[in-house]
């Protein structure tokens, strides 16, 4: 059950877009919302030679920025029970939501991947990026798709959850966040683990008349290697699946074999859910998902929501 919910906002139509799903959350679970801005400061401007200082500027902004969380908050009120406040920060971007976040104590972040306007030139994108990896709490990401007004009394609960794993404790941490988000819509799961294909190993053959039996005879130990793995994989999945079914969840298992885990995780993403939920670090498996250009495939190259749960420090 999430208790309270924190939804960074930059001014923008796109950060707007993370406001349905946080309220449809709030709305089943009767949660705070708290509402998180940052002004970061213009500093003064230098014109040949000549500095025009910018407090002026600075205020006007700042009042708008204001005017702004409020009339959201005003929205939202009509739309939920529970309370909703609006933290108006100043500072480093990063930092101040990190804080807030720390003194709201909320159980999740609401937030899109990234924000528009030159109200937004600081904000979302590289803001989610580094909240990935030290946030207080689980984030859940969305992906805006356009800068149109937003209708807040949606409801956009998921109803499919994906739920990649590694075979790793802390790749099984993201389950209870995951149960407590589908839980509110009534959704299903479906638990993912890929693996990696078994290759055959090139040998250099002398005499071609053993080569036929040679290469059927590695190409079936390939096989049962292969098979093996998967039978493994069926028995972990199940072993994680028990108790949420025990608790009236409806869990399906999924196994994929490719080489590249994020290409897997999307395709199965796009025809089989409406969310996905990830852990960001593991001892294995899943924990290089989430560098470099495969954590741009999965959750920016994803269209749908997903809930990430940062790793734990120490």
């Amino acid at each position: 059950m999430y208790r309270s919910l924190l939804v960074p906002l930059d001014g923008s139509t796109f950060g707007e877009q993370a406001l349905p799903l946080a309220v449809s959350i709030a709305r089943r679970c009767e949660a705070p919302l708290h509402l998180v801005n940052v002004f970061s400061p213009v500093g003064n401007i230098f014109v040949e030679g000549y500095l025009f200082p910018n407090d002026d500027v600075e205020t006007f902004l700042q009042h708008k920025q204001v005017h702004y969380l409020q009339r959201i908050a005003r929205q939202l009120r009509e739309l939920t029970p529970a309370p909703v406040t609006i933290h108006h920060l100043q500072g480093s971007v990063v930092e101040e939501v990190r804080k807030q976040a720390l003194e709201s104590k909320p159980d999740l972040i609401v937030m899109t991947t990234h924000g528009r306007t030159p109200m937004s030139r600081f904000w979302l994108g590289s803001v989610a990026d580094d909240l990935l990896r030290d946030a207080p709490a689980p984030i859940l990401l969305v992906r805006p798709t356009a800068a149109a007004p937003v209708d807040y009394q949606r409801d956009v609960l998921p109803r499919h959850l994906l739920i990649p794993l590694d075979g790793s404790p802390q790749a099984e941490e993201v389950l209870e966040p995951a149960v407590a988000l589908g839980r509110l819509g009534g959704a299903d799961f479906t638990l993912l683990q890929i693996l990696q294909p078994i290759l055959p190993m090139v040998y250099q053959m002398e005499g071609g008349g053993s080569l036929e039996r040679v290469a059927t005879s590695l190409i079936e130990k390939i096989e049962a290697a292969q098979e093996s793995l998967r039978q493994q994989s069926q028995d972990y999945l199940d072993r994680v699946a028990a108790p949420l079914r025990k608790r009236s969840l409806t869990v399906h298992t999924r196994i994929a074999i490719e080489e590249k885990p994020a290409a897997s995780i999307l395709n199965a993403a796009e025809t089989l859910v409406d969310c996905i939920a990830m852990r960001t670090h593991a001892r294995h498996g899943l924990a290089r998902l989430f560098r470099g250009s495969v954590t741009d495939k999965v959750v920016r190259g994803l269209h749908l929501p997903i809930l990430v749960l940062p790793p734990r420090k120490g």
